[in-house]
């Protein structure tokens, strides 16, 4: 196989699922745009539409490219009702094959690998096909840490954690509560947590890990993860804090009568309320959340979607009516009684464009990373609803340790956060003088994204530091391919 040594080809991976593919987008587009690399992107299990809708702001380039992998079945070989971390999984297992034999018709070939979290078990066609590895961590550094570490301790630890729920110590970072803790970890040897053990062991066998936070965010944790005394032991390659890596806004704005309505708001006096792209809520939860903001008097835009019971990720992969055409998991009129207050979206809206948009004074999320990282550096404060996955563990971080979000006295997954409560969590960060002081919080953390990201700054930095280690690292596989 020819080595190519006159510009670096990046082949990256992405998992199922917005959350995924966002941050690999973004990735690529900055590998292309600051390192001057070439890019070609696969895809696992987006739908068509979905693609196209996220490659609008991608200008087409010889140079950058992406490449949709074919749909695999995995109805046989998985429980239908696995978590969907499952089923993501044994997607991106099941499309090993087939990313194989598009790297190997490739012109160029790539001399670099970058998968997400969850595709690790591709990770050995870079040594089958002479390429360097790399893992993109599209989520922040803590939740790498606890990735990483929890497959290397002892069952005395595990016990602790798991069955008599103390915290989970983590060396030189801050400890992960059991309320908190990774879904994955709490049914010992099930599917899901023997898949997601393997994962953590296999990240510290690539290249190196990138990760989606910057120094300032999370300066704690990336030194432990640098110190072979600390966590350094278990993670033991380079790690590269790149972010955040989040969605640019097109200038003008795109049109949208979202935007329009926005357009006609004072500033910072509309909060917006989404679960991201699969989140949902029990039809009692959903009624409870519109009563709240009806009470606030609060201005809103709300992405809905149909409730789904026991399911908080009922819409990941993908009724009736009242007579105002109210969904009939609202209360009665409530589209009516709200029409000049707020907005109810079905489905989907284009979040980093309001996020940006100076009506906008607050947002309800689920604590995915990807919207966490878009609220920050909007300067949007938070009310923290977390769902799944290690949404608790970032709403414990923005609440508590970076001092940017409000949180329910309750866990949403565990029980029904009441209307009045919901009413005062939106009055707190609309108008209230706990809002005002996290607002101005999180605009001193835009600016410390903003700095992260600007030439010279540190995430800038980390990327070039990635491409200088490729140059090292390549001159070996070139000795390496030509038999030296």
């Amino acid at each position: 196989m020819e080595v190519q040594t006159t510009k670096i080809h990046a082949a990256l991976l992405a998992s199922p699922g917005i959350g995924h593919l966002v941050p690999v987008l973004e990735l690529g587009k900055r590998l292309v745009t600051q390192l001057d690399f070439q890019v070609t992107i696969f895809v696992v299990g987006a739908e068509p539409s979905v693609l196209e809708s996220q490659l609008q702001n991608f200008p087409k380039s010889s140079i950058f490219n992406v490449v949709s992998l074919p749909p695999v079945d995995i109805s046989g070989l998985v429980d239908p009702n696995a978590s969907i971390v499952t089923k993501i999984i044994v997607m991106m297992r099941e499309s090993v094959p087939a990313l194989r034999s598009q790297i190997s018709v490739l012109k160029l070939r790539p001399t670099v690998l970058i998968v997400d979290l969850f595709g690790t078990e591709a990770l050995p066609l870079a040594d089958e096909l002479n390429m360097l590895n790399y893992v993109l961590i599209a989520s922040n550094a803590w939740f790498l840490a606890a990735t990483t570490y929890f497959p290397t301790i002892d069952g005395k630890q595990e016990d602790e954690h798991i069955i008599q729920q103390k915290p989970l110590i983590i060396p030189g970072c801050k400890p992960v509560r059991f309320e908190d803790t990774l879904e994955a970890f709490l049914v010992k040897n099930d599917e899901l947590y023997v898949e997601y053990l393997r994962i953590g062991l296999e990240i510290p066998a690539a290249d190196g890990i990138l990760v989606n936070t910057w120094e300032d965010l999370e300066a704690k944790t990336l030194q432990s993860m640098r110190d072979t005394k600390m966590l350094g032991r278990v993670t033991r390659i380079p790690i590269y804090p790149i972010g955040p890596l989040v969605r640019e806004v097109k200038s003008p704005a795109l049109e949208n009568p979202v935007l329009d309505w926005l357009d006609n708001q004072p500033t910072e006096s509309v909060i917006y309320v989404s679960f991201g792209s699969g989140g949902t809520l029990s039809a009692k939860q959903m009624t409870e959340l519109a009563w709240g903001l009806e009470l606030s008097q609060q201005r809103f835009i709300w992405v809905i979607r149909p409730p789904v019971e026991n399911d908080v990720t009922g819409a990941y992969f993908s009724v009736g009516k009242g007579s105002d055409d109210t969904p009939d998991y609202l209360p009665e009129g409530f589209l009516t009684r709200n029409s000049k207050l707020g907005l109810v979206i079905p489905d989907w809206a284009p979040q980093a464009e309001i996020l940006r948009h100076p009506s906008v004074g607050g947002i309800l999320s689920h604590c995915g990373w990807n919207s966490t990282t878009e609220s920050i550096v909007n300067g949007v404060p938070m009310i923290t609803w977390p769902l799944y996955a290690e949404q608790k563990m970032n709403a414990t971080m923005l609440t508590e340790d970076i001092g940017v979000a409000i949180r329910s006295k309750k866990l949403p997954t565990e029980s029904i956060v009441e209307r009045k409560e919901i009413e005062t969590l939106v009055r707190s960060i609309m108008v209230e003088e706990e809002g005002n002081k996290i607002r101005s919080r999180v605009k001193e953390l835009k600016s410390s994204a903003e700095k992260a990201l600007s030439r010279g700054g540190s995430s800038y930095n980390s990327l070039s530091r990635v491409a200088e280690d490729c140059e090292k690292s390549l001159q070996g596989l070139v000795a390496r391919a030509h038999g030296a």
